[in-house]
């Protein structure tokens, strides 16, 4: 019997059907109107318009004086200065290539809010797949039910029958109906999560097919890969060069700051006019400015070598229960047999050779057995989409 079971659960999936998945298109839907990537894309080019600012002229001074001589034959004095301050050239290079850097790590930080985006969308088409999956056995479990029901009536009330049995019917499709309404419901709400990821557009995952699983390279292969395009890892990789390119900056904003100009005077009917210069010596202002920015550099190289140490072990986790579930669907397949445990039980049942409470025993096996295979099959493919998280 439970050899029986095994085989039907192979051959049940089968028969569902995999048709070509709809998940991919629906992913690319989401992307296209999910609200959080358009507010997130907006967001990260705005900050990399304002990296480049401030790394301009400073806006030039112009004071004029009109000075009353005292006493009235002293003559009046007038002052007329304009002035363009600016830093040493080299600052501004500095901090082009300052931008630059801050500019790529925008970029990084986008695509890694995404991909997390299109992985929790892509675990909820799982879990919908998963689901609508599930609803064909309950339905079908529901419908026998009923009939087994109508039945056992009809042979109580020909005097065949036993409340007993009528009873057993009845508690075992007021258990088959509450799965089978709280699946509907999650199918329901599963539905609407997908539509508020898609931007308010209305999209629906009714199919029971999840996605071809590409070969799977073994795991120092595949942890190679995932950490060359890790963007989190980028991040903070780049966290390490935007901190030197801070230190660069901070170094080049202690050097002097300059202005030159014009200046006119006027003073008892003669004039005087010429160049005006002038040097800020940075005593000051940029003090420990360097010795913060070592600083960052050195939290950004910890930070790199936690999440480095971290995602590997994630990773190797992860690796190792993809091994674990392939093997155990693999159980499944490898049975070769063709009978079907629901109409061995059914036969059974008709022709007197089991009692019903011996029935709804065996089916409620079978039924616990079948819906954890579902469970397992959901869980391989959540798997392996967070392992494969890196090509969203």
């Amino acid at each position: 019997m439970k050899n029986n079971i095994i085989l039907f659960l192979v051959t049940m999936s089968l028969s569902l059907g995999y048709s070509q998945s709809t998940i991919d298109i629906t992913l690319i839907e989401i992307s296209k109107n999910n609200k959080t990537i358009l507010a997130n894309t907006q967001y990260w080019n705005a900050q990399k318009v304002q990296y480049k600012t401030g790394n301009s002229l400073y806006n030039p001074t112009v004071e004029y004086d009109y000075l009353n001589g005292s006493p009235a034959n002293a003559g009046n004095q007038t002052d007329f200065t304009i002035t363009q301050s600016f830093d040493f050239p080299s600052v501004y290079g500095k901090k082009n290539a300052l931008a630059y850097q801050l500019g790529i790590q925008a970029d990084l930080y986008l695509r890694a809010a995404n991909q997390e985006l299109l992985l929790e969308a892509k675990k909820i088409c799982i879990e919908l797949v998963y689901r609508n999956k599930l609803q064909i056995p309950l339905t079908k479990r529901k419908e026998a039910t009923e009939k087994w029901l109508t039945y056992f009536k009809k042979k109580l009330e020909t005097g065949d029958g036993t409340i007993l049995d009528v009873n057993k019917a009845e508690i075992q499709l007021l258990e088959i109906k509450k799965q089978f309404f709280e699946n509907a419901s999650f199918i329901a709400k599963l539905n609407e999560q997908l539509t508020s990821l898609n931007g308010g557009t209305a999209i629906t995952l009714n199919d029971v097919a999840y996605f071809d699983v590409s070969v799977i390279a073994d795991f120092e292969t595949l942890e190679k890969e995932i950490e060359a395009q890790d963007y989190i890892k980028k991040t903070l990789e780049q966290d390490k060069v935007i901190a030197q390119k801070q230190i660069d900056v901070s170094k080049a904003l202690a050097l002097p700051k300059m202005e030159v100009g014009y200046h006119y005077q006027g003073i008892l009917g003669q004039t005087y006019n010429g160049i005006h210069t002038g040097i800020s010596l940075p005593l000051w202002e940029s003090k420990n400015r360097v010795k913060l920015e070592k600083a960052k550099m050195t939290f950004a190289e910890t930070a790199l070598t936690d999440h480095t140490n971290e995602h590997y072990f994630e990773i190797k986790q992860l690796y190792g229960r993809y091994e674990s579930l392939k093997s155990i669907l693999g159980d499944y397949e490898k049975i070769n047999q063709s009978a079907a445990p629901i109409k061995l039980l059914d036969k059974a049942l008709s022709a007197g050779q089991i009692s019903v409470l011996e029935y709804f025993v065996e089916l409620n096996y079978y039924n616990a057995t079948f819906n954890s295979y579902l469970e397992i099959e959901k869980e391989y493919f959540e798997v392996v989409v967070t392992l494969m998280k890196y090509k969203l």
